[in-house]
């Protein structure tokens, strides 16, 4: 009897971890006429599949971030943990999201380091909380170190993508 109640609280303990984990979950946001949008953690796996996926292949391919800037960033782009937030259906995400995973991988940067989260019309991840990020607008790239914001980016570039992604990681040490 003890043995099978063990087994049953490690059985909800594995599911419920399974499903808090699960990315690339869609929903149907009323707030937009119930179109399908991404939900939650993603991977690049999400944002290139689906009607997202034509818009993350098409700005992937199309943007050419300037070398100097790249060249700049990658003795240091992997000591920083960059959180990105950001909404399937919106506009500015479907261009600077591509963008900015370009920019990434011309440096290098490993994706271990990286989380992607998909939110609502009204910022909200569902089962991820980004209420402590203070999203006001998407996309938002978030830089930290050690767990300490460096910067962030939001909405789009003030120069470029690259650009003020190096003003940032600068500060990495």
């Amino acid at each position: 009897m003890r043995y099978q109640f063990a087994l049953i609280i490690v059985f909800v303990f594995s599911f419920n971890m399974a499903f808090s984990q699960m990315k690339n979950a869609t929903v149907k946001d009323p707030k937009l006429n119930n179109q399908e949008i991404l939900i939650g953690y993603c991977d690049l796996k999400g944002l290139t599949a689906g009607v997202y996926g034509v818009y993350f292949e098409s700005q992937y391919e199309l943007y050419s971030p300037a070398e100097k800037y790249l060249e700049k960033m990658r003795p240091v782009i992997n000591n920083v943990d960059i959180v990105i937030v950001f909404g399937s259906w919106c506009s500015d995400s479907k261009i600077q999201v591509p963008r900015f995973y370009k920019v990434l991988d011309k440096t290098g940067f490993n994706d271990i380091h990286l989380k992607v989260i998909a939110v609502n019309r009204d910022k909200n991840g569902l089962s991820v909380n980004v209420s402590d990020k203070n999203i006001k607008l998407v996309p938002t790239f978030i830089v930290y170190q050690n767990g300490v914001e460096l910067g962030r980016i939001v909405e789009t570039p003030k120069k470029s993508l690259e650009k003020d992604l190096a003003k940032i990681v600068s500060r990495a040490k």
